[in-house]
């Protein structure tokens, strides 16, 4: 949505404070990170709408960009006892327990979402990933209404599974553990990455990065820099590259402290080509 659609929007509401319009201003401007304006939008809408799912939705998916998950989850959880079928409350409530690692909650959540909404955006390929990690077959597609089921003696072979994890860096230093390629919401990709005792850490450090992935980019936007290529840091104990192979895409590259920044750019750059070619071929 351009900017004139916002003032637009914005104009409407000031004009009429009881419009709806509050929730596509809302999402127009959390969808532009301006996060602080958005949730003031969503908590004006919640005071005339309090029983409105769709307005408590607006306010976690606001929260969630913030990294206040606990108020989240209350907000989609709201939303769900006004509308046990909200597709994005269930969405969102399916991604926080997947970052928590309670996989089948997740699942239970995210094919609730894609029932309701068999065409909301990224759920199909959500509960496909979940299920893949659980060793659940994938979900077959509903038939048509008024169709007749077909009779065959075996059952259908079921799709590919998407392309997994040990794919993306095949062949590079650190695939499973010092490489981590996450979506722009957060989701894991690829890779993966382990704490000093060996836990994996993957999945949380995934759903972390996409706030800073988004604070990046509005950072760069405010200070007129252009579009962010890369970060950089240095801690005691490890070393730490950050880029973007593509726009909607982040990767993350952790070696010993003792590896020179020069050094990790390259091995990212190794890496983000890897990442955009299995991307490219996962389309």
């Amino acid at each position: 949505m351009s900017i004139e659609d916002i003032r637009v929007l914005t104009s409407q509401l000031a004009a009429d404070p009881s419009s709806l319009v509050f929730l596509p201003l809302g999402e127009a401007l959390r969808r532009r990170g301006q996060l602080e304006a958005a949730e003031k939008i969503a908590l004006a809408g919640l005071t005339r709408y309090p029983d409105l799912a769709d307005a408590h939705d607006l306010l976690a998916r606001v929260l969630g960009d913030q990294g206040d998950l606990e108020r989240a989850f209350d907000e989609w959880d709201i939303a769900l006892r006004l509308d046990p079928r909200h597709a994005g409350a269930h969405k969102g409530i399916g991604f926080l327990f997947y970052v928590a690692g309670d996989l089948p909650k997740a699942l239970e959540h995210l094919e609730s979402a894609h029932a309701a909404d068999p065409g909301a955006e990224g759920v199909a390929a959500a509960v496909a990933r979940v299920r893949e990690a659980l060793a659940l077959p994938a979900l077959a597609s509903a038939p048509a209404a008024g169709a007749t089921p077909p009779v065959a003696a075996e059952p259908e072979p079921l799709p590919p599974p998407l392309p997994g994890g040990r794919a993306v860096f095949a062949g590079l230093e650190g695939a499973q553990d010092g490489l981590l390629l996450l979506d722009g919401n957060g989701l894991r990709i690829g890779g993966g990455l382990s704490a000093p005792d060996g836990t994996a850490v993957g999945d949380a450090v995934a759903a972390h990065l996409a706030g800073v992935f988004r604070d990046a980019t509005r950072a760069a936007r405010l200070l007129h820099l252009g579009s962010w290529t890369s970060v950089a840091g240095e801690t005691t104990d490890a070393n730490l590259f950050l880029c973007a192979p593509t726009p909607e895409s982040l990767l993350l590259l952790v070696r010993d402290n003792s590896v020179p920044i020069g050094r990790l750019a390259l091995q990212a750059e190794r890496a983000a080509e890897a990442a955009r070619r299995w991307l490219e071929g996962a389309a």
